[in-house]
């Protein structure tokens, strides 16, 4: 039976899936961001993007090789310093020499290389609320020791990253952290009294700065802002648009001639539409989906409560994440400069996402020793 224990292994069809939309994202990469590469690089190296984002993903894949044998239930030990350690990373993209801005953002670290400390955050919160979520789920009707501490978290971690700004991982986060106290037994009437507080939050928020007022009544009406501050969105329209049921073909898209803002980052989803068509770009959201439904499966087969909330907070905060880059795409929510996981452009958001997936390959693998028991 030991035997039987040890050589149990995960369901490895979402390692699988992963890796292939990780390699698809580096072609779609290779199309889309070549005219951004030669005006960078003056012709001399047009697919530096494409090299980034492998080098990205061969250090994703380590991450996901040593947590898929990481026992998961260790971060119960290292949750808290997991967690301050985040918080003072988040500081730290302030700090001069070392924090690095680009249009009015601070979000990077660089310390030989460059890094988002928002994106290890999101995995760090998530670990941190599992652990604390499990710890009180007997006292999570009460609102003094559940409701309170959990809102409290939030706006801790909320106002660091406001300051940055990146609204879109916040988002992520917080959407994620409710799913979270839901799932873990919060009462119907905690969510929806912590949901009003976080619309009132909002509210303020987007009121309390004129550019900010004005980018929410553009997202209202873009068209009434084309050439203004609806002009991302619109060109990601038109990209879309133009892709039609088949596509223009690879390589063929228009709008990454520099029409089109970040066609290899945030907005490569249109990029895919305008150059795959409808139903080519249809097959990338199922490929999410079924992740989804993979993430989920291992959720309901975790040997302990603590297993099942911390994988379904790691592919709530994948599938979020992608809901947000897409829904953007079509003008359904604001451009908030997410990334498509295992898609976009962006070194630090493949390589946590691949870690994800590797410490849900543990639970899964944990899961399998389980039954074997």
């Amino acid at each position: 039976m030991n035997y039987i224990r040890q050589r149990a292994k995960p369901d490895y069809k979402i390692a699988i899936l992963s890796i292939c939309l990780a390699i698809f994202g580096i072609i779609m990469i290779a199309s889309s961001s070549v005219v951004v590469a030669y005006e960078k690089y003056g012709g001399s190296n047009d697919y530096y993007f494409v090299w980034h984002q492998a080098i990205a993903l061969i250090v994703g894949l380590i991450g996901m090789s040593f947590f898929s044998n990481f026992d998961y239930k260790n971060f119960r030990k290292i949750a808290v310093p997991l967690i301050i350690t985040v918080l003072i990373l988040l500081l730290a993209v302030f700090f001069p020499v070392i924090g690095t801005s680009a249009k009015g953002a601070h979000r990077w670290l660089n310390i030989g290389f460059s890094f988002q400390p928002s994106e290890i955050a999101k995995i760090a919160f998530v670990i941190y609320l599992s652990v604390w979520l499990d710890s009180r789920k007997d006292q999570l009707n009460k609102a003094g020791r559940a409701l309170l501490p959990f809102a409290l978290m939030l706006m801790v971690i909320s106002a660091l990253i406001i300051l940055e700004p990146d609204l879109g991982t916040l988002s992520i986060i917080i959407l994620t952290s409710i799913i979270l106290f839901f799932a873990a037994g919060a009462p119907v009437w905690h969510i929806g009294s912590l949901g009003v507080f976080l619309v009132g939050i909002f509210a303020i928020f987007v009121r309390s700065a004129s550019y900010r007022w004005d980018r929410f009544i553009t997202f209202l009406n873009p068209s009434a802002e084309s050439l203004g501050q609806g002009y991302h969105v619109n060109q990601a329209f038109i990209a879309v648009s133009q892709g039609g049921l088949w596509g223009k073909g690879f390589g063929q898209s228009l709008q990454k001639m520099r029409y089109l803002p970040e066609p290899h980052t945030d907005s490569i989803f249109a990029i895919i539409c305008e150059e795959l068509g409808f139903f080519r770009a249809a097959f990338l959201v199922v490929a999410f989906i079924y992740l989804f439904m993979l993430g989920l499966k291992i959720a309901k087969g975790a040997p302990d409560n603590f297993g099942r909330l911390l994988a379904l907070g790691l592919t709530s905060l994948l599938i979020i994440q992608a809901l947000v880059n897409l829904a953007a795409i079509l003008g359904m929510v604001p451009m908030t400069g997410v990334t498509l996981p295992f898609i976009s452009y962006g070194g630090t958001s493949m390589a946590v996402s691949l870690i994800q997936i590797g410490i849900l390959l543990n639970i899964s693998k944990q899961s399998q020793n389980a039954q074997t028991q």
